[in-house]
C-alpha cells in the first residue's frame, strides 16, 4: 500500500487500512494556525477521541522533518501545537519544497486530501473548506481546496465553506468542476458558524449510509474527484447571523486596509472574528469540528462495509 517513498503511515492506521477498517483523516493547520497552545492540542486529541468513540481510527496528517505523515502520535501533535505558526502552512504548491528541504508543514484541506489519498484514506473531517474569497473577481483569490476536491477521491465532511468567503461563488466554482455538494440532513448550504446561508446544496442525503453509497457509486463509475458533505453546526453552538456577519465585514475591512492577502488571509480573518465575538466564534469552531468528526466516522464505517 505504501508506495510513496516520502510517506509514513502510522502503524495503527496502516493496520486498520489493511484490515478494511474505517479511517478518518484530519488536517493539522487547525493545530498550528487555528488556536493557541495548549487549547489546540486538547482540541486535536479530543477530535481523535470522538473518532475512536464512533468506531473509526483517526489519522491526523502533517509534514514533519520532510516526511508526509498519515497519522500522528500524541507527541507529534503536541510538537505541532507548541511550534504554532513557526510551522509552514502547507498547500499543494508548498509540498515539494518542504519535503525536499526536510521541513515541517501543517496541512490544509488540499494537502490533507492529497496525503490521505496517497495512504488509501477516503474520508476526511475538517471545520470548513477554503473557497472563493470576496472580491475574487479582481483579486483571483480562490482556494486550492476547490481544485483538489475536483481531482482527489476523498469525501470531505465540513460545516460548509468558511463564512468569510463568497459562498455563492464558491458553489458556482464547485459546480463548474463537477464536485457534488451534499447537505447532510439539509437542503441549505451551512455557513460555518451559522446553519443558514440562503443557498441550496446539490442534494440532501439524510444518513451516513446514503452518503457512503453515493461515493461508492461515484468511484465505481470511474469518476475522478471527491465529494463535499456539508454538515450544519449543532443548533446550540450556532451563532446569530447578524453578529457573525458584522464581525466578518469588520475583519475583511481591516484585512484590506492592512494589505493582507494569500495564505495569510484566512488565519487573520478567523483570529479577528474571534476577537470581535469575544471568543464565541472559536467555541463554535471547535464544536462544529467535533460534530464533523462524528459524522465522518459514521460515513467511513458505512463505506468500509460496502467494499
Amino acid at each position: 500500500m505504501n508506495l510513496n517513498p516520502y510517506l509514513d503511515v502510522n502503524p495503527e492506521v496502516a493496520a486498520a487500512l489493511a484490515e478494511g477498517k474505517p479511517v478518518v483523516a484530519l488536517e493539522s493547520t487547525i493545530i498550528s494556525h487555528g488556536m493557541p497552545y495548549p487549547q489546540n492540542v486538547e482540541t486535536a486529541l479530543n477530535v481523535e477521541k470522538i473518532i475512536r468513540e464512533n468506531g473509526a481510527v483517526p489519522a491526523t496528517i502533517a509534514i514533519i522533518g520532510g516526511r508526509l505523515k498519515a497519522g500522528l502520535t500524541p507527541e507529534e501533535i503536541d510538537y505541532l501545537g507548541k511550534s504554532g505558526r513557526a510551522v509552514a502552512k502547507a498547500s499543494r504548491r508548498d509540498l515539494a519544497v518542504l519535503v525536499s528541504k526536510g521541513l515541517d508543514g501543517a496541512t490544509t484541506v488540499t494537502t490533507t486530501m492529497m496525503i490521505a489519498a496517497m495512504a488509501g484514506i477516503c474520508v476526511f473531517a475538517t471545520g470548513g473548506i477554503g473557497g472563493v474569497h470576496r472580491g475574487a473577481e479582481t483579486t483571483m483569490d480562490i482556494s486550492a481546496d476547490l481544485e483538489e476536491l475536483a481531482n482527489t477521491p476523498v469525501v470531505v465532511v465540513c460545516a460548509g465553506a468558511k463564512a468569510i468567503l463568497d459562498l455563492k461563488l464558491t458553489l458556482e466554482y464547485l459546480e463548474t468542476h463537477g464536485v457534488p455538494v451534499i447537505g447532510y440532513g439539509t437542503e441549505e448550504l451551512p455557513a460555518f458558524y451559522s446553519r443558514h446561508s440562503g443557498l441550496k446544496v446539490d442534494y440532501r442525503l439524510d444518513t451516513p449510509d446514503e452518503i457512503a453509497k453515493a461515493f461508492y457509486v461515484q468511484q465505481k463509475l470511474g469518476m475522478k474527484g471527491g465529494m463535499l458533505v456539508t454538515n450544519p453546526i449543532p443548533e446550540e453552538y450556532a451563532m446569530d447571523d447578524t453578529i457573525i456577519n458584522k464581525a466578518i465585514d469588520e475583519a475583511i475591512e481591516e484585512m484590506n486596509a492592512r494589505g493582507i492577502h494569500g495564505k495569510e488571509a484566512t488565519p487573520f480573518l478567523l483570529a479577528k472574528v474571534k476577537d470581535l465575538t469575544g471568543g464565541d466564534s472559536l467555541d463554535s469552531n471547535i464544536h462544529l469540528v467535533y460534530n464533523n468528526a462524528m459524522v465522518a466516522s459514521r460515513i467511513a464505517k458505512s463505506f468500509c462495509a460496502m467494499k
